[in-house]
């Protein structure tokens, strides 16, 4: 297991976003839920718009760090989930919270927007189960 996980960080550096076996996942409890605090589905918002995650049933930890049930944010913009056997891909729609922050400050177009979170292992890889809240939409004036 230290073998594949030093092997998965060493891609994940490199910038391969290589397939992970589902024995390779990290697993996380069954109860565990994210979710957003704010905002709500349909709101209406103006610029910064304040994203606050919300996870219950694991913990936050920074990336690279390998405690059980634990994970980081990624916050998806006006994308699909990405594939869930590699890392999260970093993009402008692809968010990482890598440091464990649980909230961020966006600018965003005027118009409508998707949002929907999705939490990574220790190497930016969603868990055996995928941990994902549900996909918003908001309006930004």
């Amino acid at each position: 297991m230290i073998r594949s996980l030093s092997l998965l960080l060493a891609l994940a550096l490199a910038g391969i976003a290589s397939p992970v076996t589902a024995q390779d996942k990290t697993p996380i409890a069954d109860d565990a839920e994210l979710y957003f605090i704010s905002p709500s589905d349909g709101d209406v918002v103006s610029n910064p718009v304040t994203v606050r995650f919300g996870l219950r049933g694991a913990g936050v930890a920074p990336a690279g760090t390998m405690i059980e049930n634990t994970g980081h944010h990624h916050l998806i913009i006006d994308a699909p989930l990405p594939a869930l056997d590699a890392p999260v891909p970093a993009d402008d729609n692809h968010v990482h919270f890598g440091k464990g922050q649980t909230e961020v400050s966006v600018e965003l177009a005027p118009g409508e927007h998707t949002l929907q979170l999705l939490l990574g292992d220790a190497l930016h890889v969603p868990h055996a189960r995928p941990l994902s809240s549900e996909q918003i939409t908001i309006t930004v004036q």
